[in-house]
Order: C-alpha cells, then sequence, then structure tokens
C-alpha cells in the first residue's frame, strides 16, 4: 500500500477524487492502492523558551534562560485551540498508518514549498521518531514527494503515478528548518528581551521589524519634508497652430530666478529646429505573467483588496483546480510545461479568447524560475456564476493576463519621437525630445487593462523651425509618496533598489531575480502577507485603501530597538537571507546559518550589560530631586513613582538624537549633572557636545559657558507612541 499524507483535509479530498474514490473515512480514506489521510497544517510546532529551561511557562517574564540557543531544537505536538485533542488524535492515525506492515511507500503531499515540505515530514519523522538532524530514512519504507504545481484531477494522477524521491527535497527542507529556527531565535530571544527592556510588548522578527522600519522611515521622510520652489525654463508657444512643449533638465533653485531668466533669454536668442523625425509602427508587448506578489500588487492598486484577501481568493481557487500553485515568485513558465500548456490554451479558447501557442523566452524561461512557474488558469474552467465577487476579480485577472500574453491579435501603435534643438548643445543650447504614442489595432488590450499614454505631436519635419518663448516655470519639489501595496511589494522583493529607478515598461528583469535567487529579499512570496498582517494586526502599521502608513506603537518600536541596538534592518534580513538560500543549494549547513543570527543576538545581549545600557523597564535607578521617591525605568525614559500624587520629574531616554544610559541617568541624580556628552543631533541635523544638568525639575544641556543657549528637550521630537502595559508581562506600573 502507499500512503500519501496531505497538508490539509481539503487536499486529501481533492486527491481521493482524483484517484477515483470516494472521501468516506475516519481519519484516513482508502481508493485502491492508496491510503490518504491528512495533517491540519502544522501539528507540531517548535517547543516555547520553558521547554529548555525547565520554567513555567505561565509565569511572567524574566531574563532568566536568555539568550536561549539550544543544541537540538525540539518540536511538540500542537494543543487543539478549541480544547479538544483532534489534533493528538489526527496524529495517531497518521503514526499508526505509517508503521502498518503492509505499507511500503509513504508519500509527502504538503503545499508544494519549504514550509509544506516540512509540515508533512515532521508528522512522518516524528511517527518513527526521527530528529531532524538524523538522515530522512525509516527502514524497509520508500519514501516520496507529490509536488503538485496545480489540483487538478490529471495533474494529480500524472504526480502520484511517478511521484520522485523524497531525498529530491533534503535541501529544501533543511531551509524550511533553518527559516524556522532562526525566526524562533530571533523571536523568542528578542522579542522578551525588548518587551522587559521597554515594558511593552515589543514583537521582533527577522521580516517584520524591517518591514515597519520602512514604513516608519518613509512617513518621518513625509512628515519632516519641506518643499521648496524651483524654476526651470519652458516654452510653450504655437507652431502651425499645434502647441509645442518644452521643458528644460535644468533646474534653479528659489533664489536663482534672475539667472533662470537669463537661460530664457539666451533660449529664446537661440531659436529652435527640428532636427529628427522618427515615425514607425511597433507591437506592444503584454506585461509578463502573474508572480504572487504582482498580482497582489495589482489587485490592491485597482480593487483596494489587501494581500492576505486576495491570497485567501487565490489558495481557495487553487484548491478548487482552477489556478496554479498561488505561492510562486515567477512570471515565467518552465520549458518542460509547454504541453500542458498548449492544453490550457484549448481550454481557454473555447472560452472564447483568440490565444495561440507562443514559444519566447518572454514567457518560457527556466533560468527564472527557483521552485514555480508563473500563475495561470489551468484547464478546468469554473462556473462564473458560482465564484464569489472577488473570486470573479482574481481569477479574471489571472485569466485575462493569460489571454493577453497567448492573444493571437498583436497590438499595434504608431510611436513618434521628435527632437527638437536649442542652439548648440551641449555647449550653449540644450537638445528636447517629444514622445507619443497612438493606439492603431488594439490586439491584446481588449483582455488585459492598458492605457496608452496617447498624445498627438504637431506634424512636423526635419529642419522645420519651432516657435519658442521660454519663461520661468515656477515648480515646487515635492515629498515622498506613502507606501501602497504595490511599492511596498517592489521594495521587498529588492530593498536596495531604488524604486525610482525601475520603468513600469522595464523589461530587463535579470537584477530582480538575481536578488530574489540570492535571498536578498525580505520574507518570500509564501510568508510576506502573513507577515505584514501579523504587523497591521499588532498595532504597528495601518492599511487604508492600498496605502499603508505608521501608527504610533511602529514608531516607538522602530525607535525602542534602536536604542537596544536591535539592528534589524534590511541590511541584517538579507544577509540572513542570503544564507538561508546558501543553505537551499548545499553551500552551508543548518547550523552554520543559525550561528549568524545567534552572534547577532548575544551582540545586543552584551550591549545590554554595557555602559551604554538604557536598563530595564522596572529598575530602580535613584531617588527623586523634587519628592523623594523612587525614579525606575519607565517605557520612554527614567520617571518618578510619584506621578500618581503629581510629580512629574522625568528623564527621558533619549535627547536630541542620543540615547541616555542609566549611568548617565544615575549622575544627574546623584551629582545634579554629566561628565560632557558627545552626539547630540540639532534640529537642523548638526553634531554637538554638551553636559546634562538638573534645573529645577527640567533637565537641560549645559555647555559650560561657550554658548549662551540652554534647551529643554522635548519628547515630541524624538518619541511616539501612547503605549499601554500588557497583560502577562512582568511590567505591573505605567510611568511616563
Amino acid at each position: 500500500m502507499k500512503l500519501i499524507i496531505a497538508e490539509k483535509p481539503s487536499l486529501a479530498r481533492s486527491i481521493v477524487t482524483a484517484l477515483g474514490g470516494t472521501p468516506k473515512g475516519n481519519g484516513f480514506y482508502t481508493v485502491g492502492e492508496y491510503l490518504v489521510t491528512w495533517a491540519f497544517g502544522h501539528l507540531f510546532s517548535l517547543a516555547d523558551l520553558e521547554y529548555y529551561t525547565g520554567g513555567d511557562a505561565n509565569a511572567r517574564w524574566s531574563l532568566e534562560g536568555l539568550p536561549c540557543f539550544p543544541e537540538k531544537f525540539c518540536y511538540e505536538l500542537r494543543t487543539s485551540s478549541k480544547g479538544d485533542d483532534g489534533t493528538a488524535r489526527q496524529f495517531g492515525v497518521i503514526k499508526q498508518l505509517c508503521r502498518r506492515p503492509d505499507v511500503d511507500t509513504i508519500i509527502n503531499a504538503g503545499d508544494s514549498d519549504r514550509e509544506g515540505e516540512i509540515i508533512v515530514r515532521m508528522c512522518i519523522m516524528k511517527a518513527f521518531e526521527l530528529e531532524p538532524s538524523q538522515p530522512f530514512f525509516v527502514e524497509g519504507k520508500r519514501l516520496a514527494r507529490l509536488w503538485l504545481p496545480d489540483q487538478t484531477a490529471e495533474t494529480i494522477q500524472a504526480a502520484a503515478s511517478l511521484p520522485p524521491d523524497e531525498s529530491d527535497y533534503d535541501r529544501l527542507a533543511d531551509e524550511g528548518f533553518a527559516r524556522t529556527y532562526i525566526d524562533w531565535l530571533y523571536g523568542i530571544n528578542l522579542t522578551r528581551f525588548a518587551t522587559l527592556k521597554s515594558g511593552t510588548l515589543l514583537r521582533v522578527g527577522r521580516v517584520i521589524v524591517p518591514i515597519v522600519r520602512a514604513i516608519c522611515e518613509r512617513d518621518r521622510a513625509i512628515r519632516n519634508f519641506k518643499p521648496e520652489k524651483y524654476y526651470q525654463p519652458r516654452s510653450a508657444a504655437e507652431t502651425d497652430g499645434a502647441e509645442v512643449e518644452l521643458l528644460s533638465k535644468q533646474k534653479f533653485d528659489k533664489d536663482s530666478l534672475v539667472e533662470c531668466e537669463k537661460k530664457c533669454a539666451e533660449y529664446n536668442s537661440l531659436g529652435a529646429v527640428v532636427t529628427a523625425v522618427k515615425r514607425k509602427k511597433d507591437k506592444l508587448s503584454p506585461g509578463k505573467l502573474w508572480s504572487l506578489s504582482k498580482l497582489q500588487s495589482f489587485l490592491g492598486k485597482k480593487y483596494k483588496m489587501s494581500m492576505p484577501r486576495s491570497l485567501e481568493v487565490l489558495q481557495k481557487l487553487y484548491e478548487e483546480g482552477y489556478v496554479t500553485y498561488p505561492r510562486t515568485n515567477s512570471e515565467y513558465l518552465a520549458t518542460a510545461e509547454k504541453d500542458k500548456v498548449k492544453r490550457i490554451i484549448d481550454s481557454v479558447s473555447r472560452l472564447g479568447y483568440p490565444v495561440t501557442f507562443k514559444d519566447t523566452k518572454q514567457v518560457f524561461d527556466d533560468s527564472k524560475i527557483e521552485a514555480h512557474s508563473a500563475l495561470t488558469p489551468t484547464t478546468k474552467i469554473p462556473d462564473k456564476k458560482r465564484l464569489s465577487e472577488d473570486e470573479a476579480i482574481v481569477y479574471g485577472a489571472i485569466m485575462r493576463r493569460f489571454a493577453a500574453v497567448f492573444c493571437a491579435l498583436d497590438c499595434i501603435v504608431d510611436k513618434t519621437e521628435i527632437k527638437i534643438t536649442v542652439g548648440n548643445p551641449p555647449e550653449n543650447g540644450e537638445e528636447f525630445t517629444l514622445k507619443g504614442t497612438v493606439m492603431l489595432e488594439p490586439g491584446w488590450t481588449k483582455f488585459d487593462d492598458y492605457t496608452t499614454k496617447d498624445k498627438i505631436l504637431p506634424n512636423l519635419k526635419k529642419g522645420d523651425t519651432v516657435n519658442i518663448d521660454f519663461k520661468p516655470a515656477e515648480k515646487e519639489t515635492s515629498p515622498p509618496k506613502h507606501y501602497t501595496i504595490e511599492t511596498l511589494n517592489n521594495y521587498l522583493k529588492n530593498p536596495f533598489r531604488d524604486e525610482l529607478s525601475k520603468k513600469d515598461d522595464d523589461t530587463d528583469d535579470a537584477e530582480e531575480y538575481l536578488a530574489v535567487f540570492e535571498g536578498l529579499e525580505l520574507g518570500t512570496e509564501a510568508t510576506r502577507t502573513q507577515i505584514i498582517d501579523n504587523a497591521r494586526s499588532s498595532g504597528y502599521i495601518q492599511l487604508k485603501k492600498d496605502v499603508y502608513t505608521i501608527l504610533p506603537d511602529g514608531e516607538f518600536l522602530v525607535d525602542s530597538l534602536g536604542a537596544m541596538g536591535i539592528g534589524m534592518d534590511k541590511y541584517k534580513t538579507a544577509e540572513l537571507g542570503k544564507a538561508l538560500k546558501s543553505v537551499y543549494r548545499g553551500e552551508m549547513s543548518v547550523r552554520g546559518a543559525t550561528e549568524i543570527a545567534e552572534r547577532e543576538i548575544s551582540s545586543v545581549f552584551a550591549l545590554a550589560d554595557s555602559a551604554d545600557s538604557t536598563g530595564f523597564a522596572g529598575d530602580i535607578i535613584g531617588v527623586c530631586p523634587l519628592c523623594g521617591r523612587e525614579i525606575v525605568r519607565t517605557r520612554r525614559g527614567y520617571g518618578c513613582k510619584g506621578y500618581k500624587e503629581g510629580c512629574k520629574f522625568t528623564i527621558w531616554s533619549t535627547m536630541s538624537g542620543r540615547n541616555i544610559s542609566v549611568i548617565e541617568a544615575k549622575a544627574l541624580l546623584t551629582d545634579g549633572k554629566t561628565e560632557i556628552l558627545d552626539g547630540f543631533t540639532s534640529k537642523k541635523g548638526t553634531q554637538f557636545s554638551a553636559r546634562l544638568k538638573l534645573d529645577g525639575d527640567k533637565v537641560v544641556f549645559d555647555f559650560d559657558g561657550t554658548k549662551p543657549r540652554t534647551s529643554q528637550y522635548s519628547q515630541k521630537t524624538d518619541s511616539a507612541g501612547t503605549g499601554r502595559p500588557i497583560e502577562g508581562i512582568p511590567i505591573d506600573y505605567s510611568f511616563g
């Protein structure tokens, strides 16, 4: 007998139906030579900190046992959220079936990604009491893999008839385990550390922090942006009854209007002439097939559909067999899939779409596929009347893009380019280029979204004189734009590429795929949606329509982690991402990848023990100079326990961009002043040094008479967020 273990009950039912059986049974189904059972997603999860330390899982958090770097990571059976033993009962079924003497083949039918790989693999390992560090081998039984690019009956039957060895996916599993261990190390160690240090629950993760940081930095740049006027020479005179707009690339700042006027006069004296005219008919290429993030960007921009919702709908369409595997990072198809694509084209053509097979590098490119091809419809076409509104939107987007890519009708446009020269550039003059595109034959644009930037240009010929009247055009610099679903996805795919340099019509995407395959992206197609949604549910960011903005708790997270020396930025996350890809390629061991995380975490704890530390929430650091009560470390600084009786004495933990350590705060309380401290930054961005001293109930800068200025620090310039004590965390106060 062959045992198939599906990741979820829905897939188990689909497999049984495809194999010609009826999904009836108690914990498993039987169809011919197959036994089919299922997990409920993750039946096992990594044990919590207390498993390794022997502590009480329900006790208040403390620093005891931190940092924790297990020599061997252990998995435990998840407890059911419903309070019953359904999880344990189902694993009992899996274990019994795995150990049946008549079962000679066990087939992993987890989702076709690294997470699905280790979900079912872990069930098999636990059934035979194997460890992740051991070879994945069971005496007397063949271990195989059911890899499903879609869930049509045709694909399931073909995959089940000749399943590859499970050992072919060992490196994928290694990457999955390494990713899981690293995320545990950061989550357990730094979430508890940051929470104890700040007095507020702070979720620290390898990917969630750089996402929140990116949105925070963008919003602060917008908030602090000060528009500035500038001038550009511009002409909009008519030639033969048509306006010809020429906008110079030269810019003059707000104080250089006179210089701009001189440049305009110079250009007007030089005159303008048409030096080249190019007109040609051209074929306009459709967009690429969808990857998950590109489809989510499109759905967010056009329909304001959130990423969790679009993925939820996609997953359902996939499980129904209508679309291919959704969590793909590629916009290309594999060359081995050409016959399958031809069958899909036959199905799509019966719907009335004028499609034909196209064997081009723009569609089929194995070098740009890591594990899964682009999203496409399958040969199984749904009844539109039975789709929900969102399902129809998502499926329609996939179908229309497929129809556009394989459309038999070309989109023909008339492209015109006119070059007009003023003077003799570049010495004394400038060349201007006017471009226009006019749609002649719509072709594939009948099916897929596309709007031409039609611009009818004047009928000019080479050698024609162009009337000009240059005048200073007043302009204003624009602030950065908030992240949208589309631009955040673009940033996360390659956070080291200037998104403004990426043109919409740029067909050379080699750099983008190189970044993905090297691990430079933040998160993956399979995890990114959930992580962004976790940031939303944690109150760090918000999504309105398709625009992300930072929330006060998100700003507090970024500021607090910065003060603690927790540098979870895109550079550190990319370093870990590259390590994980090295594990996948067999260039690094799982242990080698986790050691990178351990070194980073150790450096954070080492900093906490140094003189630069700001201490932990609740630490008593001295006596209040106003009322004599204790001063303790609070969420935003060092505050008096007499705040309920009206004492408002506070030493902020950050002043003018510099952290105030416990030692420095203690010096203020005992000596009334500190030594000269370096590293302060003025509002104009200038670095300066100064003592801090007490002036009644205020902390002020003391420049030893070198400057007649003292300035009280304002919390509003460097900190944000209101915060609140979190139940279950060992902080029973809220100050400051």
